[in-house]
């Protein structure tokens, strides 16, 4: 009896200690504040508010700043390619999920909803970072200029690869293709 509950205590311990394969890992913390500014997206997987029959989001931005609340505040910006480059923006929230280390946001454009917004990847000298989403629908890879180097754009993909993305409708930013 006594060695099976060390068996079943071990068994346990392994279960709740291994991280679940089948879902994305964050990173493990997220300094906010080194995190504020903005960003330009390099690439992404399409998703319905940037890619549909009357928008395609160009030369994307997210610029995140801090709230009185202690929220952050998400201003995403584009450029429509289907509408002459016309501009278009989006403003949100977000928030960290507590016991995440600032890895794991939920961010709302549309109140009361929101989604699920994981640091998946990022680089040590916040020069770029892979975000995504426990699903795998959506990711971006975005970077604090608008051409992220080549080397550090594939790293970047090799941390959504790893993660159990599938890459091949990425779109790439027109400034990084250019």
């Amino acid at each position: 009896m006594r060695r099976a509950l060390l068996a079943a205590a071990l068994l346990l311990g392994a279960c709740v200690s291994q991280p679940d394969p089948t879902t994305p890992q964050p990173v493990a913390a997220v300094d906010v504040q080194r995190y504020l500014g903005t960003w330009h997206e390099v690439a992404r997987l399409p998703m319905w508010a940037q890619d549909s029959a009357t928008v395609s989001c160009e030369d994307v931005t997210a610029t995140y700043t801090p709230r009185p609340d202690g929220r952050i505040g998400v201003l995403n910006r584009c450029l429509n390619a289907l509408d002459g480059d016309r501009p278009r923006q989006a403003e949100g929230q977000a928030y960290a999920v507590e016991g995440s280390g600032n890895a794991r946001l939920r961010v709302s454009f549309f109140w009361p909803f929101f989604g699920n917004y994981w640091v998946l990847g990022l680089d040590p000298d916040y020069r770029w970072v892979v975000v995504g989403e426990p699903s795998r629908r959506w990711l971006w890879v975005l970077s604090r200029t608008p051409r992220l180097p080549e080397a550090e754009l594939q790293t970047a993909l090799g941390i959504a690869r790893a993660n159990g993305y599938d890459l091949g409708p990425l779109k790439v930013a027109r400034a990084q293709r250019g």
